[in-house]
């Protein structure tokens, strides 16, 4: 008689393992797929970055082979900087600690030869559609 009595009194723990145990499955699904999701996202946006930084150092690096003159020294030693850092970002190990650290500085050196060619230039990232650069929202 006890152990039937026993059971009943145990239902609602049981119950609430139960329904644990089945949420947390659910959310480790989910979650790894969302995971993916954002990593995609983010992935894609890194390296429209970088590509666009890539693009600006191949565009100086060739005007400079084309005319020495062309720039300051200075400008050309940030230039080759930002060549380097390109070169040395972990595209393959997107959980290298020094991943922020080297895009933060290819963006400090990237304003810094702006500023000594006097252009403006920057990079606004990914093209918002029309309706997210009127300001409309629905």
């Amino acid at each position: 008689m006890d152990d039937l009595f026993d059971s009943s009194l145990n239902l609602e723990d049981t119950h609430y393992k139960e329904g644990y145990d089945e949420g947390y499955s659910y959310g480790l699904d989910t979650g790894k797929e969302e995971a993916r999701q954002v990593g995609l996202k983010v992935g894609f946006e890194v390296g429209e970055e970088l590509g666009f930084y890539r693009g600006c150092v191949d565009i100086w690096t060739s005007a400079i082979w084309f005319d020495p003159t062309c720039f300051s020294p200075r400008a050309k030693t940030v230039i080759g900087q930002m060549e380097e850092l390109i070169q040395k970002y972990p595209l393959m190990d997107p959980e290298n600690v020094q991943v922020q650290e080297i895009m933060d500085n290819l963006r400090l050196k990237f304003k810094m030869v702006c500023s000594s060619l006097h252009v403006k230039l920057e990079y606004n990232g990914y093209p918002k559609s029309s309706t997210e650069a009127n300001g409309i929202q629905f």
